[in-house]
C-alpha cells in the first residue's frame, strides 16, 4: 500500500470517528483498526492526535474556503470595475452556495458535515479552536463585503445579523433531515439550488430589514 493511500485511510477513519463520537472519546486505536494501520503510521504522518484532527479539518475545509473566497473576490472585483456596490444577497451566495453543495448526494462529505456540526455544538475545546483559526480570514473578508453592501448598519448590528444568518445555515446543515415535525404536504427533499434560493430569500430579508 503506497504512502498516500495509508495517509488517506487514516484521515477517512479519523473523520468518521471524530464525527460520530467526538474528538476526546475517540481513541487512536479505533482509528488505526478502521484504517488497518499501526499506531506508528499515525505518529509518522501526523505526530499527534491533535495534529490528526487539524489535518482532518483542513482536508475538506481549506478547499471549500478557497472556493468561497474565490467567488467572493470575483464578485467584489466585478462590482468594483462596474462602479457598483455588491448586493447583500450575492455576497451571502458566495458562502452559502458552496456550503449547501456539501449536501449533494455523492459529495462524500457526510462525515465532515457531521463533524463540523459537532464542533459548533461543542464550542469549547481544541476542535473549535482549530476550526475558527481556519475560518477567521474568510469570515473577516465576508464581513467587510457585507459592510459594503449594507453601509446603513452599524458594525454591531451587522455582526448580530450575520451571526443569526449563519446560525440558520448551521441548523440546515446539521438538522435538516432529522427535523421531526414536518407537515404532510411539505417535502424537505428539495434540490440544492432551490434550497440555496429559499435560504437566501430568508437571510437577505433579515440582513436588510429596517429597524
Amino acid at each position: 500500500m503506497s504512502q498516500p493511500d495509508t495517509k488517506q485511510r487514516i484521515l477517512c477513519a479519523a473523520e468518521h470517528f471524530f464525527a460520530r463520537d467526538g474528538y476526546h472519546p475517540t481513541s487512536l486505536r479505533s482509528i488505526t483498526t478502521e484504517a488497518k494501520v499501526n499506531l506508528a503510521a499515525v505518529n509518522y504522518h501526523f505526530g499527534s492526535k491533535e495534529s490528526l484532527l487539524e489535518a482532518v479539518i483542513e482536508r475538506r475545509l481549506n478547499p471549500l474556503n478557497e472556493i468561497r473566497l474565490g467567488q467572493l473576490e470575483a464578485l467584489l472585483e466585478k462590482t468594483e470595475r462596474a462602479g457598483e456596490t455588491p448586493m447583500c444577497r450575492e455576497v451571502l451566495r458566495t458562502f452559502v452556495e458552496p456550503t449547501l453543495c456539501l449536501r449533494l448526494h455523492g459529495s462524500d462529505s457526510e462525515d465532515f458535515v457531521a463533524l463540523i456540526g459537532r464542533i459548533l455544538a461543542e464550542p469549547r475545546g481544541v476542535a473549535m479552536t482549530i476550526f475558527m483559526n481556519h475560518m477567521e480570514p474568510l469570515m473577516n473578508r465576508l464581513f467587510q463585503a457585507l459592510a459594503l453592501s449594507l453601509p446603513e448598519w452599524s458594525r454591531q448590528t451587522l455582526f448580530w445579523r450575520v451571526h443569526f444568518a449563519f446560525g440558520s445555515l448551521s441548523h440546515i446543515m446539521r438538522c435538516h433531515e432529522r427535523h421531526s415535525i414536518v407537515p404532510d404536504d411539505v417535502n424537505i427533499d428539495v434540490p440544492v439550488d432551490d434550497l440555496v434560493d429559499i435560504f437566501l430569500d430568508f437571510a437577505t430579508a433579515g440582513m436588510e430589514a429596517t429597524q
